[in-house]
C-alpha cells in the first residue's frame, strides 16, 4: 500500500482486519450490511441511472461508468455494479478484506479491480472516476473533511459522490451502539465510536467544504416488525446518505 499522507485511522482499520473472513456469511458480524444492502443498493443505483441517464431496467445499464467504491470490504456493493456492466475498482486500507472480496469475485466470474491502498494513495495516482463511493466509511477515518476533499478530488467534472453514515443523537446511540452493538450483539463491541458520527448538516457543510455540491439526501430505516430496511425522504436520525455532484 502507498505511503502517501492518509486519513486512516489504523484503530478504526484493526477492528475490520479482524472481522473480515466473514464478508459474505449473512448471519455473521456484517449481518446488519447484508441486511440494509438492497436498501444501499436501490438508492444507489437509482442516482447514478439519474445522474447518468441510465435506464437501470436494461443489461448492463452502467457500462462504460467508472465506479470507485471506498472501503469496499468483502465487495458487497462492489459485485451487483459488476453486473450492472460498471468498470468497478473497490479499495480497501484493511488488507485482510481483499483476498476475500477478489475470492469472491472469482467464484462469481466478475472482474473487478480490488486494491489494498487508501484514497488518498489513488488520488495521487491521478486516477478520476464517474462515481465515488463512501459508504459507511466517514465515521471511520481520522480527519473527516481531508477524506470528503479527496473524494471529491478522486470524481470526473460533473462526476457522482455517494456518501453514508450514521446520525449523531439520542436516537443513534440506543439504535447503533446499545442496541446494535451491545443488544442484538450484530456487531462487536467498540465497532462505532458515537463521537464520530456526523449529523447531516454537518456532512453537507463538509461536502461543500469539498467542493462538491449536495444534491440530495435520505435516510435508511429498519423497521424491527418486518424485519426490513427502506429509503425515508424524512427519516435522518439513524443512517442516512447524500449524492453530491462534482463540479463541471
Amino acid at each position: 500500500m502507498s505511503d502517501a499522507v492518509s486519513t486512516v485511522d489504523p484503530q478504526e482499520i484493526a477492528k475490520f482486519e479482524a472481522m473480515a473472513a466473514e464478508w459474505w456469511d449473512p448471519s455473521g458480524k456484517f449481518k446488519p450490511l447484508h441486511m440494509m444492502n438492497p436498501c444501499r443498493l436501490d438508492y444507489i443505483i437509482g442516482q447514478i441511472a439519474a445522474e447518468f441517464g441510465r435506464d437501470r431496467r436494461r443489461p448492463r445499464a452502467f457500462e462504460g461508468l467508472k465506479v470507485l467504491d471506498i472501503g469496499c470490504g468483502g465487495g458487497l456493493l462492489c459485485e451487483p455494479l459488476a453486473r450492472l456492466g460498471a468498470e468497478v475498482t473497490g479499495a480497501d486500507a484493511a488488507e485482510r478484506n481483499i483476498p476475500v472480496a477478489k475470492l469472491h469475485a472469482e467464484q462469481s466470474g466478475l472482474e473487478i479491480d480490488y486494491r489494498h491502498t487508501t484514497a488518498e494513495a489513488i488520488a495521487e495516482g491521478g486516477e478520476r472516476f464517474d462515481v465515488v463511493l463512501a459508504m459507511e466509511v466517514v465515521e471511520h477515518v481520522a480527519d473527516p473533511q481531508e477524506f470528503l476533499t479527496v473524494c471529491a478530488g478522486l470524481a470526473k467534472p460533473g462526476g457522482l459522490v455517494i456518501v453514508s453514515t450514521l446520525n449523531r443523537n439520542a436516537k443513534s446511540y440506543l439504535m447503533a451502539i446499545v442496541g446494535a452493538e451491545q443488544i442484538m450483539r450484530w456487531l462487536p463491541k467498540g465497532t462505532h465510536d458515537w463521537a464520530k458520527f456526523i449529523t447531516p448538516d454537518e456532512l453537507c457543510a463538509q461536502l461543500s467544504e469539498a467542493g462538491l455540491d449536495p444534491v440530495d439526501r435520505k435516510g435508511f430505516v429498519f423497521n424491527p416488525l418486518g424485519w426490513s430496511w427502506s429509503i425515508s425522504d424524512r427519516d435522518l436520525s439513524v443512517n442516512y446518505v447524500t449524492a453530491s455532484r462534482a463540479p463541471g
